[in-house]
């Protein structure tokens, strides 16, 4: 058995190395998120007290979970960083540019709660309107950082291979699902919503063949009634945790080299291959709990072929060792 980088950051160690590693790489990040853990808690006091609700939910659930998912983009960021040597100019040009984003995001979607109004799609006012943009322009901040992630990633070779290709999957897969949320940002032919210069006050949608806040699922608010685009952009965005926790797990129970590699690369793909398939899915106008034939065909379809690619990859032989560059 080796001992690349992948064994050293096995599941039994993780969350004691990671904490480790998360507050010596880079205190303003990690202060960032901790930070968010403390408005996340603020904010669930919030919906308790405050009986208001926005769009169908209580005021403060969205703060809550937008603090939930730019805390954790803010430590998994942090804990992928810690293992690019060098190149700390442009690591720093991504931790500052994630800590301001990530600020601007949270702080005014917590404002328009405060205020009882919609935080994006909103230009009832023009105020609303200058928010809404200023968000806009922090979420593709946000997006570039995740660009500049993945590209360190792959300028860089970590000395196991398969943690180093479950980190640049990982990335791509949430390059694809935020940038599938640009889809609800504007008028479409899919969410059909009005623009400005014709009297709307709502310049977006997540729902697809329904109106915003109606029936969902609990706490995420899924819509169950037609197609929700927030289904795809959720799994994609978390695909940066999902594709190495793999690589964690299949070395944690001592999986061959060779075959982990072609795991996580089928894995990752697989991964991906969802995104779209809740994507495309959603955009027919579709609830993600009702499928119809064709959506659990291409799943169908997706599960077959990973299948296919891990029996012939069982039937490679088992060798160690091939995950040191």
């Amino acid at each position: 058995m080796n001992t690349s980088v992948i064994k050293q950051h096995n599941l039994s160690t993780f969350f004691e190395d990671a904490t480790k590693r998360i507050w010596n790489e880079n205190r303003p990040l990690a202060l960032t998120g901790i930070a968010l853990l403390v408005s996340l808690a603020i904010t669930i006091i919030g919906i308790f007290v405050d009986p208001r609700v926005i769009t169908g939910q209580p005021a403060w659930l969205k703060p809550a979970k937008f603090a939930i998912s730019l805390a954790l983009y803010a430590f998994t960021a942090l804990w992928m960083l810690s293992f690019i040597d060098g190149r700390q100019r442009i690591k720093q040009i991504i931790v500052w540019g994630i800590i301001v984003t990530l600020w601007i995001e949270f702080g005014l979607i917590a404002m328009q709660a405060f205020r009882g109004t919609t935080s994006h799609f909103n230009a009832e006012t023009s105020f609303d309107m200058a928010v809404y943009v200023i968000m806009a322009i922090a979420v593709v901040g946000l997006w570039f950082t995740c660009f500049g992630l993945a590209g360190l990633f792959f300028f860089q070779n970590l000395k196991d291979k398969a943690f180093s290709w479950s980190m640049r999957i990982g990335l791509v897969g949430s390059i694809i699902g935020m940038g599938m949320a640009f889809t609800m940002t504007i008028p479409n032919e899919f969410t059909n919503v009005g623009t400005p210069s014709d009297g709307s006050t709502i310049i977006g949608a997540h729902s697809v063949g329904v109106d915003d806040g109606g029936s969902g699922l609990p706490i995420v608010g899924w819509s169950t009634e037609g197609g929700d685009l927030r289904v795809s952009h959720f799994i994609g965005l978390h695909a940066m945790q999902a594709v190495p926790i793999l690589a964690m797990i299949l070395a944690t129970i001592g999986v061959a080299d060779n075959h982990r590699l072609r795991f996580v690369i089928i894995g990752g793909f697989a991964y991906i291959a969802i995104t779209f398939l809740t994507y495309w899915q959603a955009l027919r106008g579709q609830s993600v709990i009702a499928p119809d034939l064709a959506t659990l065909s291409a799943l169908a379809v997706i599960i077959l072929v990973s299948v296919l690619g891990v029996i012939l990859t069982l039937r490679q032989p088992a060798r160690y060792g091939f995950g040191d560059a």
